[in-house]
């Protein structure tokens, strides 16, 4: 039986977004998502990979105050916080895989450390991975 006071419900409405954007667009960029959504902790992080022109703008977004529509260009991720590994469901399930000679096996152990400041994303061909580091955070007021 699941005990409805140890659910933390602000976690579950709590998702953490993606918006890839060019360097000459960040400006504009970020203030569209101030102005879309409800950011949660008041920040923004710019993350900068040398294996991408584009930089990465982190967020978390309240899903309760949410809109309806997705800013493009944009995706939900999942994080590792030991590791700060970002990644979405596919490219994990495409790691499992490439890790586990081709299994797909939901309860395959990562050693999330190789994937330290990592996001994980798939391709056409196949698993994307692009080093990160922080290149700015923006606190919003």
């Amino acid at each position: 039986m699941v005990d409805l006071e140890t659910i933390n419900f602000t976690d579950l409405a709590n998702k953490l977004f993606c918006t890839f954007t060019k360097r000459e667009d960040l400006e504009t960029t970020t203030n569209t998502i101030r102005g879309y959504y409800s950011i949660m902790y008041n920040k923004i992080f710019i993350l900068e990979s040398k294996d991408s022109d584009e930089l990465i703008c982190t967020y978390n977004v309240d899903l309760v105050n949410m809109n309806t529509a997705i800013i493009p260009n944009t995706i939900l991720l999942h994080r590792k916080k030991e590791s700060n590994t970002l990644y979405t469901i596919n490219a994990l399930n495409t790691l499992i895989r490439e890790l586990n000679n081709g299994i797909a096996d939901p309860n395959y152990k990562i050693t999330w450390e190789d994937y330290r400041n990592t996001i994980l994303l798939t391709q056409e061909t196949g698993l994307r991975k692009l080093e990160t580091k922080i290149n700015n955070i923006i606190y919003l007021s």
